[in-house]
C-alpha cells in the first residue's frame, strides 16, 4: 500500500493447497471442472478488467450508466451512516459513484479474492475518502464471512453491494445459498444492492463472451498458466482453447478450456488425459429476467424494494431488502 493509506487488512484468502486440491480433484473428475474463483489470480484480475473494455462487453458500461443515473435513488433507500459491503471489489469504480451518492457513510469493507487487486483498490479509495473506515477483507465469497467488529459499530443499515453480474458465476442453487450467507452478515433490516445481467438474444451474448480481440480467451488459457507455475505442471496452453456458448433453454453462457488434441498433462507429479475436444469447464454466466431474479431474491429472504434497467433492457440493478 502507498504511504499514508489507512486500510485494515484481513486475510482469509485461501491457501495453494485448496487450490492444488481443487485442481487435482477437478481433473479428475468427468467431466473435468475447476471453479471460477480460481480465474482471478493477479493476471487475471487485471485481464477480467481489460475484458470490460472491450466493445462487445457491455455489462461493464450498461451498469456504469445505471448506477450514474440513479445512485441518488440507491442512496436514499440505503439511508445515512450506511456500511457498505462490496463483493468483488475489483478496480473500485463502480463504488465511487455510490459512495458520492450515499449520505455520510460511516465504513466501507471491500471482498475480494485478489489480493493485489483488493490492497490496490481500498488504498486508492481510503485516499480519496480519508474519513471513511476502509477495510480490506481478502476471502473466497462462498466462504461464511464474519465482519469485523469496527464495522458493525455504525449507526446506519448494513449493505451487501454486489455488482458487475458476479452473482451468475454461481447456479441458482449456488446464488440463492450466498444470498442467504449475504443477509446473515447485513442483519435485519439490512439490504443488498446487486447487479444482475438480463436474458436477451444468443448472438448479444455469444459475441460478448468471445471478443474478437482474444482478451476473454486470453483471460480463460491463464487459469493454465497459473496451473503450470504454481503446481509445477506441463501445460501446452496452445494446444488448448476457450470455449463460451450460450445455452437458452437453461439461461447461461458455459465457458471452457478445449483441448485440441489428444494429449497428457502432468499436474502436481499427477497425470491426465485429454481427448481431442475434452473440455474443462471454468465458469458459467446465468442470465435471469427481472422477475426470474426477483423470485430467487425472496426464496432467499429478501423483499425486492427496486429495479433499475437501461433503455436497452440489456443489465438490471436490484436493491433488496433483508
Amino acid at each position: 500500500m502507498r504511504p499514508g493509506a489507512a486500510v485494515a487488512f484481513h486475510d482469509l484468502a485461501p491457501k495453494l493447497e485448496s487450490f492444488r486440491d481443487a485442481v487435482l480433484d477437478g481433473l479428475s473428475r468427468t467431466p473435468k471442472r475447476i471453479p471460477c474463483r480460481f480465474l482471478y489470480d493477479e493476471r487475471g484480475s487485471d485481464l477480467f478488467e481489460a475484458i470490460c473494455d472491450t466493445p462487445e462487453y457491455y455489462p461493464t458500461r450498461t451498469e456504469m450508466t445505471i448506477l450514474r443515473k440513479h445512485a441518488r435513488d440507491m442512496a436514499r433507500l440505503i439511508g445515512p451512516d450506511a456500511t457498505l459491503i462490496e463483493y468483488g471489489s475489483g478496480a473500485g469504480q463502480k463504488v465511487k459513484l455510490l459512495l458520492r451518492a450515499l449520505d455520510r457513510p460511516f465504513a466501507y469493507a471491500g471482498i475480494e479474492v485478489s489480493r493485489e487487486i483488493l490492497l490496490r483498490a481500498t488504498d486508492d479509495l481510503s485516499l480519496d475518502w480519508p474519513k471513511l473506515q476502509v477495510v480490506a477483507i481478502c476471502a473466497d465469497f462462498l466462504t461464511p464471512i464474519s465482519l469485523p467488529a469496527s464495522l458493525r459499530r455504525g449507526a446506519g443499515r448494513r449493505v451487501a453491494f454486489f455488482p458487475g453480474s458476479s452473482i451468475g458465476n454461481f447456479t441458482p442453487a449456488e446464488a440463492t445459498r450466498f444470498l442467504q450467507q449475504c443477509r446473515t452478515m447485513v442483519g435485519p433490516g439490512g439490504g443488498m444492492l446487486i447487479g444482475v445481467d438480463l436474458k436477451k438474444d444468443e448472438g448479444r451474448l455469444d459475441a460478448a463472451y468471445n471478443d474478437k480481440a482474444g482478451v476473454t480467451a486470453a483471460f480463460t488459457l491463464n487459469l493454465l498458466d497459473r496451473i503450470n507455475r504454481e503446481l509445477g505442471a506441463d501445460f501446452a496452453v496452445g494446444r488448448f482453447a476457450h470455449h463460451a456458448k450460450y445455452q437458452p433453454e437453461v439461461g447461461r453462457v458455459a465457458i471452457h478450456i478445449r483441448s485440441l488434441a489428444d494429449q497428457m498433462v502432468t499436474v502436481a507429479g499427477r497425470r491426465f488425459n485429454f481427448a481431442e475436444g475434452e473440455g474443462i469447464h471454468t465458469e458459467d454466466s446465468w442470465k435471469y429476467a427481472v422477475g426470474e431474479f426477483q423470485d430467487l431474491a425472496r426464496d432467499a429472504g429478501y423483499r425486492p424494494i427496486a429495479c433499475w434497467t437501461d433503455a436497452g433492457e440489456l443489465f438490471s440493478v436490484h436493491y433488496l431488502a433483508a
